[in-house]
């Protein structure tokens, strides 16, 4: 049991101050990753990594923890920030793949039902070693033809029993009431009920943060904010290893590994071609999802699947952190660090919305809280005669100099992607583990002394109030009480002030900030706004709103100047146009904003 934790159950009220669980810091690991090119690259020393992993997305985090806990040295640098990608702008489901079961029926076709079982088993393993983070949740089927009431209650049983006893619960029938009480909203000619199933949804990027910081307590190496620009071969032609850039301060250094993963998702092609011509492997597509307010979801415990748009593709309306997600599009994209959505797609998803909804509770475009695109990385075999047919699910593939490329698969089984990498890694690197994978068991940061109760006891002992107190508890899991203690070092016993808020509308406190600079890795306010904290996903307009009082709590953690200050606030609304800013709002500066914060504080 962490100190923290065994000192909340004692103290009535206050729990004693003893120090955080710490984690190494990242000027520590950095200069991990220097040494590890103290020696040539004959010498095979320990200051050698066994693999050294490019991407800090769910795949190479995974990958990481993978070989973290089986033993081996392992190094992960990110050019960005964890999730910075698509693994922040999924649609935040867990999911098996009931679209996979129905085309794997029809076309009888063996690929997509082994997909879907993969799928299903990594479901439950998901909820089972992160179960802050991710939960299970019903979504309901309208239907509006009698005939289909059978036809879809038929096979989404069958996608139950396919789960076998990792199943989350049978699915059921909505009367026509039932269902109109759950979304009063549905338009109701023609319904006839629905049909409810279950699947997981969870909180990506924390998800994402949660896996690195498990990686780093089991002894990885790992680095945000440092890009490899060169891939670095022997006299064999083969790589081993990669010259690499801090981007926050431009030192740069080389990094020493028996072997070398390209885990970068959407941006595998520009890895690859630091080694070689481009096999152009990526397919890239894009996906919009736009946030509306919370009474689109109105209970905030089951979401709707829309299973027949206009054009074929599927809409999810789910309930997401206290506000509701519509998405997602499909569509072919270019590949881009920030990539926008498109105005077009935002519609489409609004129209495609509002064909559901009674005339009078029509989505405008003005409900729009938020908006992103996230680029979804198809793939290519590049040893396929064919190379117009996509791999369906993920694909390793080991270059001529030894690069191994992971790419393509979903969120949902980003595990077992990384238990093939590793599995592929010590084959070809000749890597000599301690032990087997042990990634299908092994709890994530946070999870060990989590209860769906914790939330109350942080309620009784810090007298926080109900949204607040969930909050911490499902996104921090037991860590909720290093927070806590926190709050309680950096304020008075009182009041503590990292205990207030950072935007009234929304749960996250002051001293969350502090705590994902001191044991999360953030380093820019980006960092804090879209990857620590989802604000700028649930609100850009309420984001721009905070941005002063955030920079304000990072620049006394971080010693920012005046100039660093202007730069992060300037970054981070380039970055809120991404997320659906208003043009209206784009040209704010830091001093204006700061001085509007304050006339709305009196």
């Amino acid at each position: 049991m962490s100190q923290a934790y065994a000192d909340a159950k004692i103290s009535p009220v206050i729990p004693k101050i003893s120090p955080l669980r710490i984690l190494p810091s990242r000027d520590e690991m950095i200069n991990t990753l220097k040494c590890s090119n103290k020696n040539n690259f004959q010498n095979q020393n320990n200051e050698e990594f066994d693999l050294l992993i490019i991407g800090g997305g769910a795949t190479g985090t995974g990958v990481a923890l993978d070989a973290a806990t089986r033993g081996l040295k392992v190094a992960l640098v990110e050019r960005d920030d964890f999730a910075s990608g698509t693994s922040s702008r999924s649609t935040k489901l867990i999911h098996g793949g009931v679209r996979y079961l129905e085309k794997a029926i029809y076309h009888l076709d063996y690929e997509q039902y082994k997909l879907v079982r993969e799928a299903l088993h990594e479901r439950a393993t998901f909820l089972n070693i992160a179960p802050y983070l991710s939960h299970q949740l019903p979504i309901m089927l309208p239907l509006y033809r009698w005939w289909e009431v059978p036809y879809y209650w038929v096979g989404l049983n069958v996608y139950n029993f396919l789960a076998g006893k990792e199943a989350m619960g049978n699915s059921y029938y909505l009367s026509r009431d039932k269902v109109l009480e759950e979304f009063p909203w549905l338009k109701k000619d023609n319904l006839v009920g629905a049909i409810v199933y279950y699947d997981g949804q969870h909180n990506d990027a924390r998800m994402n943060v949660a896996i690195a910081l498990t990686a780093i307590s089991h002894g990885a190496t790992v680095a945000n904010h440092v890009e490899v620009t060169h891939l670095l071969k022997n006299e064999d032609g083969k790589i081993v290893g990669a010259r690499v850039r801090d981007n926050l301060n431009g030192d740069e250094w080389d990094i020493k590994s028996k072997g070398v993963i390209n885990a970068t998702g959407v941006f595998a092609d520009n890895i690859i071609s630091l080694d070689k011509k481009k096999d152009n492997m990526i397919m890239p597509a894009s996906g919009v999802h736009v946030i509306l307010p919370n009474y689109y979801s109105l209970s905030g415990k089951m979401g709707m699947l829309d299973k027949a748009t206009s054009d074929g593709r599927v809409l999810f309306v789910l309930p997401w952190e206290g506000n509701t997600l519509v998405g997602t599009t499909d569509s072919p994209a270019e590949v881009s660090f920030n990539p926008m959505p498109k105005e077009e797609e935002i519609m489409w998803v609004l129209n495609e919305f509002n064909k559901f909804l009674t005339p009078e509770t029509q989505v405008r475009r003005d409900d729009v809280l938020a908006a992103w695109a996230g680029i979804r990385p198809l793939v290519i075999d590049p040893e396929a005669k064919d190379t117009s047919s996509l791999v369906r699910s993920h694909m390793i593939h080991v270059n001529d100099s030894n690069l191994i490329t992971i790419t393509g698969g979903k969120w949902t089984t980003y595990r077992n992607m990384a238990k093939e990498t590793i599995d592929k890694a010590i084959e070809v690197f000749d890597l000599k583990p301690l032990y087997e994978c042990q990634t299908e068991n092994e709890k994530l940061i946070g999870s060990q002394e989590y209860s769906e109760t914790m939330f109350i006891s942080l309620i009784q002992k810090f007298g926080l109030d109900t949204e607040v107190a969930k909050h911490l508890a499902n996104d921090y899991g037991d860590r909720s009480w290093d927070i806590m203690k926190l709050a309680y070092q950096a304020g008075s016993k009182q009041l503590p002030a990292p205990m207030q808020r950072i935007n009234s509308h929304y749960p996250y406190i002051d001293a969350e900030i502090r705590y994902a600079i001191r044991q999360e890795f953030a380093c820019t306010v980006v960092d804090v706004i879209a990857r620590r904290t989802r604000l700028a996903f649930l609100n850009s307009q309420a984001t721009l709103e905070s941005l002063p009082h955030i920079i304000e709590i990072m620049s006394e953690e971080l010693n920012w100047t005046p100039e660093k200050k202007k730069k992060e606030y300037e970054e981070a609304v380039e970055f809120l146009k991404t997320m659906g800013l208003p043009k209206s709002e784009e040209n704010l500066s830091l001093a204006n904003a700061s001085e509007s914060q304050v006339k709305k504080t009196i």
